[in-house]
């Protein structure tokens, strides 16, 4: 029992797991809320702006029974709004390029909570989704992969070069309370990756629990109805024509619910693998029969939480191998500007150097030197 305890506590305080994943989730939400913003911009004064039906004194009275609060209704006046709107503009794009992502995760999530909680009854389960990512964004290590901070890290003197022995400890309180600061940060992103896969299986357990109850799903008829509902067919005449297949509306049905309810059980097998694209395809489904795109872009970027970082660095090896020579197989021009940066002595013993055995580039990729962030 001990020893299990201890696996336990040195898998959440030793290394940070699912880096890439995180990463995944920032660029997506980020990018997600980016489109968003600029998509309904034409649109923000009816819904969020000083034009909106929805005043800001309706507002902050709904505000106090449920204890929301929102920066678009602490002034008003439309060059506040106006502010408000350009900086959740930077803000997203910001978050999404992992600039200084600590403090930018937390300005992110202020900004989708306001404009969430502004305009509370518009929203979706899309929108729910990406206010709850924004908030356990901000406790993960979103940004030490495929991000500028993590880019400026790798360009800092001094930074530390994988596979290479690290500097001689020593006893002095300020090393001490760095690695007391690092054992933390590991612990509480460990945590907030684990909550955001609870919340995702508990999206898709709770989903297909709540079709199970329902007789139109039980009798594989229900999306025969969700397809003839006039608010979700923006194609009718190809929901006419996927309706008119009643068989494989039928089995899409009964498939859908299976999906839902076994995927939290499968979680931990090999079989995620095969119901990962499963569900892609559902969503993509949803996205373009029912006209849903937001809300399924969101599921799908969430589902990215369940693939671990080989398979991300699997994705990077293959980009290396393709990208990192010409054609004729000298250096490409990015192999050797990525050299260039290394000191000196660094070069000069090789590290960093494309060889031209295809052994030592997938033994830089195993130590982590070759992979971006």
């Amino acid at each position: 029992m001990f020893d299990t305890v201890r696996s336990c506590r040195a898998a959440l305080t030793e290394r940070a797991g699912y880096l890439y994943a995180a990463a995944v989730l920032r660029i997506g939400y980020g990018f997600l809320y980016l489109v968003f913003l600029l998509r309904e911009f034409p649109h923000r004064d009816e819904l969020w702006g000083p034009g909106s039906p929805w005043t800001p004194a309706l507002a902050n009275e709904l505000f106090v029974q449920t204890g929301w609060s929102s920066i678009l209704t602490l002034y008003s006046g439309r060059p506040y709004f106006e502010t408000c709107y350009a900086l959740a503009l930077v803000t997203s794009l910001l978050f999404m390029l992992g600039w200084h992502t600590r403090a930018v995760s937390v300005a992110f999530a202020v900004i989708v909570a306001s404009f969430h909680a502004r305009t509370i009854f518009m929203t979706d389960g899309g929108d729910n989704l990406i206010l709850l990512m924004s908030v356990y964004l901000c406790f993960t290590a979103c940004g030490r992969r495929w991000s500028l901070d993590a880019r400026r890290h790798r360009l800092r003197p001094g930074a530390t070069v994988a596979g290479l022995p690290a500097p001689a400890e020593n006893s002095s309180l300020r090393h001490q309370l760095g690695t007391a600061r690092r054992y933390l940060t590991t612990l509480i992103h460990n945590c907030g990756m684990l909550v955001i896969v609870a919340q995702v299986c508990l999206l898709y357990g709770a989903a297909g629990l709540y079709k199970v109850q329902g007789s139109f799903w039980g009798d594989g008829t229900a999306l025969h109805y969700v397809l003839n509902l006039d608010l979700f067919r923006p194609w009718p005449a190809l929901s006419h024509m996927v309706d008119s297949q009643t068989t494989f509306i039928a089995v899409a049905g009964y498939l859908t619910v299976l999906l839902q309810v076994a995927f939290p059980c499968l979680l931990f097998s090999r079989l995620k693998y095969a119901l990962l694209p499963m569900l892609l395809g559902m969503h993509l489904a949803i996205a373009v029969l029912m006209g849903l795109p937001y809300f399924s872009a969101a599921m799908i970027v969430a589902d990215a939480v369940f693939l671990p970082d080989r398979f991300y660095t699997s994705v990077g090896r293959l980009l290396w191998r393709k990208g990192g020579r010409k054609a004729d197989g000298s250096p490409s021009a990015a192999t050797s500007a990525r050299s260039s940066l290394l000191p000196s002595q660094l070069r000069s013993a090789g590290i960093g150097q494309t060889s031209h055995d295809p052994a030592g580039t997938d033994r830089r990729f195993a130590s982590g030197s070759a992979l971006p962030g």
